[in-house]
C-alpha cells in the first residue's frame, strides 16, 4: 500500500471496469476504465449498483428503436447513469474528465 492509500478521510484508490462491474485494487489484476478514490461504505454503494445492474441486465439492454420508451430501457438507463455518477464523483480528475466528455450524464 502506498502513502496515498492511507489518507485521514479513510479513501484508498480503486480501479473500476464497468462492464464485469469489477472494483479491484490492484491496477495488475485486470483491465479498468476508470480509478477512483472512495471509502469501504462507498465502495459498497457502488458495488449495490453493480449488483442491481447485474440484476436488471444493464449491460444487456439494446437500445432496439422496438423498445426505447419501455419501462426496462428506461431502468437501465437509471441504473447506467446512477453508476457513472457514482464513479464521476469518486473518480480521479482523469476519471472525472473523461465521464465529462462522455457526455453520459445529462
Amino acid at each position: 500500500m502506498n502513502d496515498a492509500d492511507t489518507p485521514e478521510d479513510g479513501k484508498r484508490t480503486y480501479y473500476v471496469a464497468v462492464g464485469p462491474g469489477q472494483i479491484l485494487t490492484d491496477p495488475e489484476t485486470a483491465a479498468f476504465e476508470f480509478a477512483i478514490r472512495a471509502t469501504e461504505a462507498e465502495i459498497d454503494k457502488l458495488e449495490e449498483l453493480f449488483q442491481d445492474a447485474d440484476e436488471d441486465e444493464i449491460f444487456d439492454c439494446s437500445g432496439s428503436p422496438l423498445v426505447a420508451d419501455s419501462p426496462q430501457n428506461e431502468t437501465c438507463d437509471a441504473l447506467f447513469k446512477d453508476i457513472y455518477r457514482m464513479l464521476h464523483e469518486l473518480g480521479t480528475y482523469e476519471t472525472r474528465n473523461h465521464i465529462e466528455s462522455m457526455n453520459i450524464l445529462q
